[in-house]
């Protein structure tokens, strides 16, 4: 099974792939993980990425197909993957239904997260992370069960990103909006899309996304 997950930032797409990858049993594929994985292991791919990004450049979609191309021909892969964070264009939709036709596979769904943008600046805003662990939270929508307590390590340590500001948070939202959502009409003709409800609680957001997948 293939499922694409598309929101804006700071929707919780990536907790709930977390939740589904666990759930059903397929490997998450964040882009950003996957291109510090080809980096850190020194394939071919990832050496080349590694040198355009410590140029300061983007790295190009055709870089980013290789190493998702990659990353889905692998084991880990073989009941199916969840793309988090790809694709963002429609030139990187058609990359990937080449990728898959490639090798003989096919999407099952396309699944958009609905939320309205100043709730979403306000969460954007809210999350902070466990330094020591990485585990994440949210002012908001998920605090530790004990006040400035990790659950997983027990740190009480915790860090926010500087770029998660209101400035910078309602640009990143007008980008997905102007670059990615027009992605959304792409799916839509071809049967696959489907929206949730994603300001519900986490739990009620993993309950919506099952039912659809099992469906």
């Amino acid at each position: 099974m293939i499922i694409i997950l598309f929101g804006p930032p700071g929707c919780g797409k990536g907790t709930q792939a977390k939740i589904l990858s666990n759930t059903i049993d397929i490997v998450h594929l964040s882009t950003g993980d996957m291109l510090r994985e080809a980096v850190q292991l020194r394939t071919d791919t990832g050496k080349l990425a590694e040198k355009i990004m410590e140029k300061g450049a983007l790295v190009s979609d055709e870089i980013v197909a290789k190493i998702i191309h990659e990353k889905i021909v692998k084991k880990d892969c073989n009941n199916g993957f969840i793309l988090d964070g790809f694709p963002r264009t429609l030139k990187q939709a058609q990359i990937l239904d080449d990728i898959l036709h490639a090798t003989k596979r096919k999407i099952n769904h396309v699944i958009e997260f609905g939320v309205n943008d100043s709730e979403l600046v306000n969460r954007i805003i809210g999350r902070f992370t466990c330094k020591k662990c990485g585990t994440g939270y949210n002012d908001i929508t998920s605090l530790p069960v004990v006040n400035n307590v990790c659950d997983k390590c027990g740190s009480k340590v915790f860090i926010r990103r500087k770029d998660d500001n209101s400035e910078t948070a309602k640009n990143r939202i007008e980008a997905y909006h102007h670059e990615t959502e027009t992605l959304l009409p792409y799916y839509e003709k071809k049967n696959l899309l489907v929206s949730i409800n994603a300001l519900a609680a986490i739990q009620e957001v993993t309950k919506q996304i099952i039912s659809i997948v099992k469906k």
